[in-house]
């Protein structure tokens, strides 16, 4: 299925987009899409059971908003793909490199991004999104974490790499500015990708190409990074993991590096988890 919450900020509901491709709502069967629907055989029945007979929205000019509400936590995962590692000149890690963003950084996949005042190094990542469906703790194996995958999204990790790198201590700073990660447009449950593995990344900016990669450069798998990430903390259903970025950064770019000023525009997708599009603007 393809999840997704249509409407204005902070009053989304719930919707449906059929294999036809037709909006329809969801407001009927569940209250909300999150980490308590996902976590609920029955209610995830009922939803596909009612699919062919939900109402149509009309999609014209409504907007999508991220496809989860009440994100318990988002966890990063950093220097996972080796093409970006060989492009910012970086050591493929040994273990996983883990940071965090909070679930107010997450706006709808069209929703305008905000360049920090003062930034002179905001730069653009696309990556799988994998959002939690079970409660996961001390996993003994990747195939075993898969299993606690409810569904996959695009989310763009924006990231402000002065504020990351050249401001000391951890990389949050540049990781948490307000409008820093856009998820969606759709929650794809995880039986409609069968290798997340095998996935295609594009990203382009103001029309050109910056990055095109593939999850099968991903230093640790999804199942792995789940799997790791469950012996360090309690992942629970609504939790979402951002799995890396491939090579393409403005970072890795010779310099002068292309970073992203106001006006620019940023358009992102992943092989059928759908497209964003975003303008940047000063906050």
């Amino acid at each position: 299925m393809k999840l997704l919450r249509v409407g204005t900020a902070g009053a989304e509901r719930p919707a449906l987009l059929d294999a036809e491709g037709t909006l329809r709502d969801l407001s009927g069967v569940v209250a909300d899409i999150d980490g308590a629907l996902l976590a609920d055989e029955e209610a995830l029945a009922r939803v596909r059971a009612a699919a062919g007979g939900l109402p149509v929205l009309d999609a014209t000019g409504l907007r999508i908003g991220p496809p989860l509400a009440r994100i318990g936590k988002i966890v990063c995962i950093g220097l996972n793909y080796h093409d970006h590692a060989r492009e910012t000149g970086a050591e493929p890690p040994a273990e996983p490199v883990v940071f965090m963003k909070a679930p107010d950084t997450v706006v709808g996949p069209n929703d305008t991004v905000l360049v920090p005042r003062g930034s002179l190094k905001t730069d653009w990542e696309v990556e799988l999104a994998v959002v939690i469906g079970r409660t996961a703790r001390y996993l003994e194996s990747a195939r075993e974490a898969l299993a606690h995958v409810a569904g996959y999204a695009v989310a763009h990790d924006v990231s402000e790499r002065e504020f990351q790198i050249e401001r000391g201590g951890t990389w949050d700073k540049g990781k948490n500015c307000e409008t820093f990660n856009p998820l969606g447009p759709w929650l794809v449950t995880a039986d409609e990708v069968p290798d997340p593995q095998d996935l295609s990344l594009k990203l382009w900016v103001n029309g050109e190409l910056k990055q095109d990669g593939t999850t099968a450069e991903q230093i640790f798998s999804v199942g792995e990074v789940v799997r790791y990430l469950s012996r360090f903390m309690t992942l629970y259903p609504g939790d979402v993991i951002n799995t890396g970025t491939p090579a393409g950064v403005a970072l890795g770019a010779p310099e002068p590096k292309p970073f992203l000023r106001a006006g620019d525009v940023v358009e992102l997708e992943i092989e059928g988890l759908g497209r964003q599009r975003q303008e940047f603007k000063d906050a």
